[in-house]
């Protein structure tokens, strides 16, 4: 019997800088690797950074497109010259102008084409928004498949932008990232944090919204009670000044390390995950934090209540999130560690159940048939495998 040929997925990303898709790009490919999917990159900006590293590692090597605009023929004609090369079963587009020219260069092509959403907040000013609506239209008509991380998201993009609502479903997110036991130590050792000292952390990209300044409030009231909490905060980027002259009150209490490879040594290092965020389609931190059994402390926004069951798995506090009852939250949990242990366990049995790597490629691949199902040019060719469940909004 004749082996059955390995789906090729290519993955068109807008670059592969530290952040939470590229990231997720990186999972996404040790997972559709070890499920037996031939899985390529390609990227468009920037320089490379820690994503690409660990696509190089997986053996696959990411190739730039450079390109300059998101209008220009010339850049279109490039992208479409790359994915003809490629030639991929199905293109997979994440952000922006991977979906613009990604999208339209593989209707041009024939091949089916799914484009990942991976937030839930759009920009406010006119030049942005006709970008966004011009985006959001070459995804109505060259993506067969529009992915959302949550049901939050699913909602706010149907709300905000033109989409055939069936053809648009929520596939939550999972990673590959055992547990560290153990590691913990050395990082504490690295960070100068003592043995009997309570970690707080906040494991994100430093931008507006992310709840740093509530952060540092709470942290502030909370060692009235308990002078040895510590707030930890992993991460870069364009609000990093500000982030810093924020922590600056809290001396050798607050600890910010920039961006760091090894989250999962940093969580065996934390007593708990603090995420305070104003929006937030569907964070990775969290499914970190539950694969490391750390007790998570979030805001009930966006897609946060999708991954944590309150009072259960984790404890939602109320948007916007305020100072005073985080400090509040966060007291509680600090001064009961059993209760912290039984979030912990509860959380990591959450994680096993639906947000491991092996559970997220189940759910893209039905997407990935679904796709392939309603190209034209794949129209009653055989399907490589079983069939997603009809008329869900959210892939199984």
């Amino acid at each position: 019997m004749r082996a059955r040929r390995r789906l090729h997925v290519h993955a068109l990303i807008d670059g592969l800088w530290p952040g939470g898709a590229e990231s997720l790009l990186a999972e996404q490919a040790a997972g559709a690797t070890a499920a037996g999917f031939e899985f390529t990159v390609g990227y468009l900006h920037g320089k490379e950074g820690p994503p690409a590293d660990r696509l190089r590692r997986l053996g696959i090597a990411p190739e730039q497109v450079p390109i300059s605009s998101l209008l220009g023929p010339r850049d279109l004609r490039r992208v479409r010259a790359h994915v003809a090369r490629v030639r991929p079963d199905l293109l997979h587009t994440h952000l922006g102008y991977s979906d613009f020219l990604g999208g339209i260069a593989a209707r041009s092509l024939g091949i089916p084409a799914v484009s990942t959403l991976h937030v839930m907040e759009w920009d406010r000013d006119l030049r942005s928004r006709v970008q966004l609506r011009l985006i959001a239209l070459a995804r109505l008509a060259c993506c067969q498949r529009v992915v959302t991380v949550s049901e939050a998201a699913r909602a706010s993009y149907l709300a905000a932008w033109p989409a055939r609502r069936d053809r648009v479903v929520t596939v939550h997110n999972g990673i590959a990232a055992p547990p560290r036991p153990g590691t913990g130590r050395a990082v504490r050792a690295e960070l100068g944090i003592a043995p009997g000292d309570q970690v707080i952390a906040m494991i994100t990209v430093l931008r507006e919204g992310k709840g740093h300044r509530v952060a540092v409030e709470a942290v502030s009231a909370l060692r009235e009670r308990f002078p040895d909490v510590r707030l930890l905060i992993l991460g870069d980027g364009p609000a990093e000044a500000r982030v810093r002259a924020l922590a600056a009150p809290l001396g050798d209490a607050a600890i910010l390390t920039g961006h760091r490879g090894d989250v999962m040594e940093v969580l065996d290092a934390t007593d708990v995950l603090l995420h305070p965020s104003r929006v937030d389609a569907f964070p990775t931190a969290l499914l970190e934090a539950m694969a490391a059994g750390v007790p998570v402390v979030a805001s009930r926004v966006g897609g946060i209540p999708e991954i944590v069951d309150d009072g259960h798995s984790g404890v939602l506090v109320e948007a916007p999130p305020r100072a005073e009852p985080l400090a509040r939250v966060l007291g509680d949990l600090v001064a009961d560690p059993s209760r912290r242990r039984a979030l912990a366990a509860a959380g990591r049995a959450r994680f096993e159940e639906r947000f491991t790597i092996e559970a997220w490629m189940r759910r893209l691949s039905a997407v990935y048939e679904a796709t392939i199902a309603d190209a034209p040019r794949a129209r009653g060719r055989r399907r490589r495998a079983g069939p997603p469940r009809a008329g869900s909004r959210t892939a199984p």
